[in-house]
């Protein structure tokens, strides 16, 4: 499939950065995460691969400070789709390899020449471990 090229810079930009980041598409499938967040999410993107969203979503099992599950309309990344607007939060999640991670996220809509909605794009690092 052709991607638009402000994805393809974006994915290209996340794989030069050390900082964990988060690719999906304007229906919220998972277009690409970088090593960074490979090592918090506890899988390697080529072992996941482009995923749905509504997968993608429940994948890493996000909850709050509690260990409530959170619903995946009140993920930043989801927010920002949704709203086209920025939204943060921190939450935890268990990667693929079982670790509970305390990450803290930062999304924003990914607007292309001429206005075109691309999808979002997340930042994320891990905050205290407590």
């Amino acid at each position: 499939m052709q991607r638009e090229v402000e994805i393809i810079l974006m994915r290209q930009l996340a794989s030069y950065l050390a900082m964990p980041i988060f690719i999906v598409d304007p229906e919220g499938n998972l277009l690409f995460y970088n090593e960074p967040a490979e090592a918090l999410l506890g899988c390697r993107f080529e072992e996941t691969g482009e995923l749905p969203a509504a997968h993608w979503a429940n994948l890493f099992t996000p909850t709050d400070s509690e260990g409530a599950p959170l619903a995946p309309d009140d993920l930043p990344l989801v927010v920002a789709l949704r709203t086209r607007h920025p939204a943060h939060r921190d939450f935890w999640i268990v990667g693929l390899d079982g670790k509970r991670r305390h990450l803290k996220l930062t999304a924003f809509p990914l607007v292309g020449q001429a206005g075109r909605f691309l999808g979002a794009v997340s930042f994320f690092w891990e905050g205290d471990t407590r």
